[in-house]
């Protein structure tokens, strides 16, 4: 009988931390769509994240379209994988036909696992550490070493590694919060630099998701670059809520802008779309009509719609279409978001607007729980107020505010 020598300390914690990793790569919302949109641009078969160490390799996330046989926290010898070189070079591989590769058609990977396509693509954290690889096989040649496909697969990587990085800070800050009354100044430290930290990736995301809309790929590739695209404005509104609340705590009022807007109706409906595509499962109806010029910040009016709408998509019913309307009658501008669902208990309609309070939503899709906090807090600075209107059949909240009026002033 051979018996397994028992892991030393160092060995336990390293297992400790590949499990951790793991597990944080499972919870992120969005990795089986990147997963399937790496397969269908790249046509491999199987796509997986990896977590490599200098000793391990593991799989953390998979979609296995070849009966392969691996699946999450499996374990490959590091050895016969060429994310092992990917490591040690910091470089990524990408192979269209291993047959005709000068470089790998001997080599012993390729002979061990049957594959003729090959790409892996390094994930490096925020802090420059190594983290493991975004890589890909096929039995069959593929064309994998277009510039379209190698940027996408990078910026894949980097999504990948912002959020978990990103998780991993939310979930600090989280734990800090446990103890509102020993942390609070911690807890909005912590806030503030999570909200700065994220705008610069933020923006080079954005600027590279333009970059690519202007070389003009092709239809499939058009629809990629608009999702990631939707997804980063997704994330752009919920750092602006955190730092609205930060700014908020730390003794500030939501900053105005106030201008007059005559076309209210069209920035509304600019958010309209922005959510429709971030959930293309579900219907929208919106009524915007337009209305009089109103005095107002339109930035702070579409932060306000798409935390209402986002709130009514997480909470409502998802076979039932979430109603917009926007109208004014005799001087009062009334913004109303309704969706299906059963009535809101009293105990939790009282609780709605208060910062970090969360309903029975997933936390993957509800966020910090800052939206309708956040929401609240543009309406007063408007001089208007939100309510809401809630029945076994549906809920609505209502924001209303009176409209200047310019004839008058001589505007």
């Amino acid at each position: 009988m051979v018996l397994a020598c028992p892991l030393d300390n160092k060995g336990m914690e390293m297992q400790e931390t590949v499990l951790r990793d793991i597990a944080a790569i499972q919870a992120m919302g969005t990795v089986p769509t990147i997963l399937e949109t790496v397969a269908a641009i790249t046509g491999l078969g199987f796509v997986c994240i990896a977590r490599v160490t200098q000793n391990t390799w593991h799989a953390c996330a998979v979609l296995d379209k070849l009966a392969f046989g691996l699946k999450v926290g499996g374990e490959l010898d590091v050895t016969t994988t060429l994310c092992e070189e990917v490591r040690d070079s910091g470089k990524a591989i990408i192979i269209d036909h291993v047959s005709r590769s000068a470089t790998y058609c001997h080599h012993h990977t390729p002979r061990m696992y049957g594959f003729e396509s090959y790409i892996s693509i390094p994930i490096f954290r925020q802090d420059g550490s190594y983290f493991g690889t975004l890589c890909g096989v096929d039995p069959k040649p593929a064309r994998l070493s277009t510039p379209a496909i190698t940027s996408s697969m990078t910026l894949f990587a980097q999504l990948i590694s912002l959020q978990m990085d990103a998780d991993a800070q939310l979930a600090d800050t989280r734990g800090l919060l446990a103890d509102e009354r020993d942390t609070a100044e911690l807890r909005e430290q912590l806030i503030a630099v999570l909200g700065h930290d994220l705008r610069a990736p933020l923006e080079s995301i954005s600027m590279a998701v333009e970059m690519g809309r202007r070389k003009g790929p092709d239809d499939a590739m058009q629809a990629l670059l608009g999702h990631i695209g939707r997804s980063a404005e997704r994330i752009s509104s919920l750092v602006d809520n955190v730092v609205d609340f930060t700014h908020g705590r730390m003794g500030g009022d939501i900053e105005l802008e106030l201008r007059r807007e005559d076309g209210l109706h069209l920035a509304f409906g600019q958010v309209v779309e922005t959510l429709r595509g971030l959930y293309p499962e579900r219907r929208i109806e919106a009524r915007l009509q337009p209305i009089p010029a109103l005095l107002c910040d339109a930035d702070r009016m579409r932060q306000m719609l798409s935390n209402l709408l986002n709130n009514a998509l997480v909470h409502g019913d998802p076979l039932q279409p979430v109603q917009v309307s926007l109208q004014e009658e005799q001087g009062v501008v009334q913004l109303t978001v309704t969706n299906a669902g059963p009535r809101i208990p009293d105990e939790v309609r009282r609780q709605l607007f208060k910062p970090f309070w969360r309903g029975t939503a997933k936390v993957s899709r509800e966020g910090l729980g800052l939206g309708l906090f956040i929401v609240a807090e543009i309406a007063q600075a408007h001089g208007g107020g939100i309510e809401v209107l809630t029945s076994d059949a549906a809920t609505s909240f209502i924001y209303k505010v009176r409209r200047v009026d310019y004839a008058a002033l001589g505007g």
